[in-house]
């Protein structure tokens, strides 16, 4: 029945139907299942993080091995904190766990949490940010040629797209410059940059730029450009979980385990 409710997707009415139970019996017998933790042996893995949440307030912050395509250890929070990544790190280190790179999104703390290892920013989230500040379509020239560079990123290396980068940035610094002054009734004045968002575009690519490649320089980890491993067994674990909507939060948390777990 476990199995039937977390892969076959069966709710407590069609498994009540099935057994010729009560949803409340199919429920109680569910309930008394457990979860056995991962039986994986601790080794030298690239790592993805990350966390996705459900709402604004619960998200499971997960740590995935890419050489064995496996999670390999996850937990509730509230909210996107550093201190969730270090805690989790730390546990798999004393575990025997060892980590020779890792696969982050944009968010800078990565930084301080993997400082000793090699961090690959992962190019995807790279261009979502950029297209944040720019949209899918933008009005200025400067704007449009650098989407066009941005969506380069997966298809080129650090020299090529670090040059391309500075010939952007000597066309257009000028421009991305430029100040808007408003003056107010009672004579003072206030200033901001007028093509802000595009500054921003620019900055998220030099400040994150060191990271960006960093799968290139060290061929022999096969480091992963993306965090898309973690994010297509979260996009799995959703579409899952959809269907036991309504589930009280431990309940909840059990099914997140276990398909978290079975994930490949």
């Amino acid at each position: 029945m476990w199995k039937g409710y977390v892969d076959g997707k069966q709710t407590l009415t069609q498994l009540a139907a099935k057994h010729d139970r009560s949803h409340v019996w199919i429920r109680d017998k569910l309930d008394a299942v457990s979860v056995a933790a991962q039986a994986l042996t601790p080794q030298k893995t690239v790592v993805i993080v990350d966390t996705t949440f459900w709402g604004h307030d619960y998200g499971v912050c997960v740590f995935r091995s890419h050489d064995l395509k496996k999670n390999i250890w996850w937990h509730e929070v509230e909210s996107e904190r550093m201190a969730h990544y270090q805690y989790g790190r730390n546990i798999l280190e004393e575990k025997g766990w060892h980590f020779s790179a890792a696969v982050v999104d944009g968010r800078r703390g990565f930084l301080a949490v993997f400082k000793d290892i090699p961090v690959q920013l992962c190019q995807f989230h790279q261009i979502k940010q950029v297209t944040k500040y720019l949209t899918r379509k933008p009005k200025t020239e400067a704007g449009q040629e650098l989407r066009a560079l941005v969506l380069t990123l997966t298809k080129t290396d650090e020299a090529t797209f670090t040059a391309a980068l500075a010939a952007w940035h000597a066309k257009w610094g000028t421009f991305i410059e430029e100040k808007t002054v408003n003056e107010f009734l009672n004579g003072k004045k206030k200033w901001y940059y007028t093509h802000k968002k595009l500054r921003s575009a620019y900055r998220s690519l030099k400040t994150n730029l060191p990271y960006l490649f960093t799968y290139l320089k060290y061929p022999e980890l096969h480091i992963p450009n993306t965090t898309n491993d973690l994010d297509g067994s979260f996009s799995a674990l959703k579409k899952k979980l959809a269907v036991h909507h309504g589930l009280r939060k431990d309940r909840r948390y059990k099914l997140i385990s276990q398909l978290l777990k079975n994930a490949r």
